[in-house]
C-alpha cells in the first residue's frame, strides 16, 4: 500500500504531485526569517523613500547618502522584525505587517502621502466609500508584488522549533546590535542626513512601515493621555445682543463649510479660468487671502468652530464646546444637514440631518453609488427647517451645509454634466496616471459645481428675504494637491504642506435686511479683501454677524467688526 504524500512541517501547505523548491522546504529559524523580511522591507517596502531620496539627494556624496540611510533604515526594519521572531505562531503578524506596508507603500507611491498622525487619523476616520474611490488596479499590483509574493513565503517556509532560553538571548544579542549599527550609522551620516531631513521634513514620515506603526500607536494611545474626556463648557455667559429687541426680521445665516477648495482656482480670486460665473453675478465678496487651521477635515473642521485658535486648539487639554453649542444656548434655531462622511463630532449636540435621508425618486436624480451632488443639499429646505422648534425659529435660523464639494480623489463625480466646463477630464482615480491638464480640468469642474451650488443657495436665501435676514459664508475646510512636485490630495503636516493645502476660499453674501440689522458697510469689507485671514476669524464674525455676545468673543478675531456702523455692536 502506497503511503499518503507528506505535508509541509511548519509550514501548513499540503503537497500532492508537487514538490517546493528545496530552499522553502528547509526550516528556518525565526531570527533568519524575521531578517529575511526586514531585506525585503528595506528594499522593497520603501520605494518612496528610494525614490525621494534620488530627487533630492544631489552633489558628489550623493551614493554615500544612499548606502548610508540604506544601512539605517535596514538597521532599524531589523531591530523592529527581531521583536518579533519568536515562533511560527507569529506567520499571522508577519503577514500583516506586509500587508500593512504594502498599503502604505500604494499610497504613498500614487498620491505622494506621508504617514503621520493626522494622515493616520484620517484613515481610521474614511468611509468606504473613499476607500473604493482610492483603490484601483494599481493597488492590487502593488499588493501583488510586495505583500502576495513575500507572504506566500512565510507561509510556506517551516519554521525551526528552538528552546525559549537560547532563542531570547539570541534575538536580544541580535537586536542590540542591530540597534547599534543603527545609531551608529546615524551617528556618521548626521553631518550628510541632518539637512537633508531638515529641509524636507517629509522623510521622517515615509519610512516604511516604521513611520506607519509609530504615527498609528500615537493616535490610538497618545490622546487618551494628553487629554481628558471631560468637555470643556463654553455658553456660560451667552445671550442675544441688542438687535433681537427690536421688531426686525430674524437671522437667517448659511453657512457652508466646503470641501478640498483651493482659493487660486476660483476666478474670484484671479485664476485665469472662469471657474465662478454665477457668483460673480451674485454681488459677493471673496476674500483673497486665508489660511486653514490644518491640511485635512479631521483638524481643520472642529478648528474652524472653536473659540481657540490654532495655537491653543493644537495644544489643547480638553475638547471644548462649540461656535454650535454656542448659537443654540443662545437661543436660534441651527440645524448641521450633512453630505460628507460626518462632522468631526462638531454636531454632535445640534439636530442633524443628511442628504441620505432623501426620498428614492430624488436620490435617483442626485446621487450615484452612495454619493449625492451637492445641489441635493437645496432639496425640501423648508420642511428640513420647519421640524426645528418654531420658538428658535422665530429669533433666528443658522443653517450649516457640509459640502461633497472637490473632494478627491473621483474629481468627475463631483459635477453634472452641464457643469463640466472643462473637457476632456480625467475620470481616473489613480492621480499619477491623470494628464495633468485633464487632472486641473477635472478639479475645476468641481469648482464650476460649487459656484452654481452657492449661487442657488443664494437665490433660494433672496426668496426668503420678505420674512427673514439673509446671509451666506462660504470657508473651504482645506485645500488640495494636484500633482505639484508629485503631491496629490492633501493631509500633510501643516509645517511643510504646500501652501495649495492650506489656501483656501473665504466668501460672504449679505441680504439687504442683514446689512440693515448689523449695520455693515460693504463697501468697507470690500477694501478688507487682501487682509490676511484664517480659520481663527469664522468663530468670531459668525457671532458679530449674528449679534451674540458671549465672553468667549474676541472683535479683532471679527472680520466684519471694522466695518460695522456701530461701534459697540
Amino acid at each position: 500500500m502506497s503511503e499518503p504524500p507528506p505535508s509541509v512541517r511548519g509550514g501548513g501547505v499540503a503537497r500532492t504531485g508537487w514538490r517546493l523548491p528545496g530552499f522553502l522546504r528547509r526550516p528556518r529559524s525565526p531570527r533568519t526569517i524575521a531578517l529575511a523580511l526586514a531585506l525585503w522591507l528595506a528594499v522593497v517596502g520603501n520605494l518612496a523613500l528610494w525614490r525621494d531620496l534620488d530627487r533630492l539627494a544631489t552633489g558628489p556624496g550623493r551614493g554615500v547618502v544612499f548606502v548610508g540611510s540604506f544601512v539605517v533604515v535596514l538597521a532599524a526594519l531589523a531591530a523592529l522584525m527581531l521583536l518579533t521572531a519568536w515562533g511560527r505562531w507569529m506567520k499571522p503578524l508577519w503577514i500583516a505587517i506586509l500587508v500593512a506596508a504594502g498599503v502604505a507603500q500604494h499610497f504613498m507611491l500614487t498620491y505622494g502621502v506621508v504617514m503621520d498622525t493626522a494622515m493616520l487619523a484620517n484613515t481610521m476616520q474614511t468611509d468606504p466609500r473613499e476607500v473604493r474611490d482610492l483603490l484601483g488596479w494599481t493597488f492590487f499590483a502593488n499588493m501583488a508584488v510586495a505583500v502576495a509574493l513575500p507572504a506566500l513565503v512565510v507561509l510556506a517556509v517551516p519554521v525551526r522549533r528552538t528552546p525559549w532560553w537560547p532563542q531570547l538571548w539570541k534575538n536580544g544579542a541580535l537586536f542590540a546590535l542591530a540597534l547599534a549599527l543603527a545609531l551608529a550609522a546615524s551617528f556618521a551620516m548626521y553631518s550628510r542626513l541632518a539637512p537633508l531631513v531638515r529641509n524636507n521634513m517629509h522623510l521622517r514620515y515615509i519610512v516604511n512601515p516604521i513611520a506607519g506603526f509609530t504615527s498609528a500607536a500615537t493616535v490610538t494611545f497618545g490622546s487618551r493621555f494628553r487629554r481628558s474626556g471631560a468637555l470643556v463648557p463654553i455658553t456660560g455667559g451667552v445671550a442675544l445682543g441688542p438687535s433681537y429687541a427690536k421688531a426686525q426680521k430674524p437671522p437667517l445665516l448659511v453657512l457652508v463649510v466646503g470641501e478640498t477648495a483651493r482659493a487660486d482656482h476660483f476666478s474670484l480670486n484671479g485664476y485665469a479660468r472662469e471657474t465662478n460665473p454665477e457668483l460673480a453675478k451674485a454681488g459677493v465678496l471673496s476674500f483673497h487671502d486665508v489660511r486653514s487651521c490644518g491640511t485635512d477635515t479631521r483638524d481643520s473642521l472642529p478648528c474652524m468652530f472653536s473659540p481657540l485658535d490654532k495655537s491653543a486648539f493644537e495644544k489643547r487639554g480638553a475638547e471644548h464646546e462649540n461656535l454650535l453649542d454656542l448659537l443654540q444656548a443662545a437661543g436660534l434655531a441651527v440645524l448641521w444637514l450633512e453630505n460628507q462622511s460626518g462632522c468631526k463630532d462638531v454636531c454632535d449636540r445640534v439636530p442633524v440631518q443628511s442628504t441620505a435621508d432623501l426620498p428614492a425618486s430624488v436620490k435617483a436624480k442626485l446621487c450615484d453609488d452612495g454619493e449625492c451632488r451637492d445641489e441635493a443639499l437645496l432639496v425640501d429646505l423648508d420642511a428640513r427647517l420647519a421640524r426645528l422648534p418654531e420658538a428658535r425659529r422665530s429669533k433666528g435660523i443658522v443653517l450649516v451645509m457640509h459640502q461633497m464639494g472637490s473632494h478627491g480623489p473621483a474629481y468627475s463625480k463631483r459635477s453634472a454634466p452641464e457643469e463640466k466646463r472643462f473637457l476632456p477630464e480625467c475620470t481616473n482615480t489613480t492621480l499619477g496616471q491623470c494628464d495633468p491638464q485633464q487632472l486641473v480640468n477635472a478639479y475645476d469642474n468641481t469648482i464650476v459645481a460649487t459656484d452654481r451650488f452657492l449661487a442657488d443657495a443664494i437665490a433660494w436665501l433672496n426668496d426668503r428675504s420678505a420674512d427673514h435676514a439673509p446671509a451666506l459664508l462660504y470657508l473651504s475646510d482645506h485645500g488640495e494637491s494636484l500633482g505639484e512636485h508629485g503631491i496629490f490630495l492633501h493631509g500633510l503636516p501643516y509645517t511643510f504642506a504646500p501652501d495649495a493645502q492650506k489656501e483656501v476660499p473665504f466668501i460672504a453674501w449679505f441680504g439687504a435686511a442683514l446689512v440693515a440689522r448689523r449695520g455693515l458697510d460693504t463697501a468697507c469689507i470690500g477694501r478688507l479683501l487682501d487682509t490676511p485671514y484664517t480659520h481663527d476669524n469664522l468663530y468670531h464674525s459668525v457671532l458679530g454677524l449674528l449679534d451674540v455676545t458671549t465672553p468667549t468673543y474676541r472683535r479683532e478675531l471679527d472680520t466684519f467688526a471694522p466695518c460695522r456702523k456701530s461701534a459697540g455692536s
